[in-house]
């Protein structure tokens, strides 16, 4: 199965575009700050999912996942964070979260069906 038809890697790039359309509101003086730490974290998600499945080994592709996963949890605190701003609203908030939360358990289902393949 080629990457771009696994559901991880579609709402991932969900995630992204989410991201990137939540931090165009930002207060200007964040482009080199908040915005662009979320933007990059946010990118990563798709892009270790992808390079994971481009590995030739079992444990480099799940190390890529686990990547991706860390970049969930960071980004997941960058929004609390601005919620803490007043960046976001508590609505965004959930939405965004619970794509995160969406992405998580996807990610974390694809570890475990690599793993068992090991």
């Amino acid at each position: 199965m080629e990457y771009k038809d696994l559901e991880v890697w579609i709402e991932a790039r969900k995630l992204t575009k989410l991201v990137y359309d939540s931090t165009k509101s930002y207060p200007k003086e964040e482009i080199f700050g908040l915005t662009n730490q979320m933007r990059r974290c946010a990118v990563s998600v798709p892009s270790n999912i992808a390079e994971g499945c481009g590995r030739n080994t079992t444990k480099e592709t799940i190390h890529f996942l686990f990547i991706a996963r860390g970049s969930l949890f960071e980004l997941e605190t960058q929004f609390y964070l601005s919620l803490d701003l007043e960046y976001i609203n508590d609505e965004k908030l959930a939405t965004i979260l619970n794509q995160i939360i969406l992405c998580k358990k996807l990610i974390n289902g694809f570890i475990n069906y690599y793993r068992t393949k090991q």
